[in-house]
């Protein structure tokens, strides 16, 4: 993983800040640095995605088909299977060949989130019906945010000694 740059680590530092002081999920934050309409937090439930936070530019009541997402035609299941799904133009993207939202989502970048236990909790994602690219250093911003959000989500009861 990339090292942070001065002010990448400074934005690493307000997010956590801004985490402490208003909570889950802080998606304001993390969205207001790249082009893409929506910053989204999924859970993982069965073989569903459940949207738990989302933020969107424009202000809109989450739609419908972005509150539960099937397993098999979520982006989403990139991330888990690969560790991270990076891409700035599905449409183009031989790797989405025959998926039912190649071409409709414009860019997708996301990254897994664990829980306390370190089991896959779900993602946490960048995405935008048209196409955008994600600078690296937000990438590698998106990461370190990926590793301290988990704190802040629901957790699953530690079981006493």
């Amino acid at each position: 993983m990339r090292a942070l740059s001065d002010p990448m680590r400074e934005a690493l530092e307000a997010y956590k800040a801004l985490l402490e002081a208003t909570g889950p999920a802080g998606l304001a934050f993390l969205n207001a640095r790249v082009p893409h309409r929506y910053t989204a937090v999924y859970r993982l439930d069965g073989a569903v995605l459940r949207n738990v936070h989302l933020f969107d530019k424009e202000g809109v009541v989450t739609p419908d088909f972005l509150e539960t997402v099937p397993l098999q035609d979520s982006f989403c299941q990139f991330v888990m299977r690969d560790g991270g799904f990076t891409c700035d133009d599905t449409a183009s993207d031989r790797r989405l060949d025959g998926h039912k939202y190649q071409g409709v989502m414009g860019s997708y970048h996301g990254l897994p989130l664990l829980d306390n236990h370190g089991d896959l909790y779900g993602t946490l994602c960048h995405f935008d019906t048209e196409r955008y690219a994600l600078p690296d250093e937000e990438f590698a911003l998106l990461q370190k945010v990926a590793r301290v959000l988990p704190a802040y989500l629901n957790k699953r009861p530690v079981p006493a000694p």
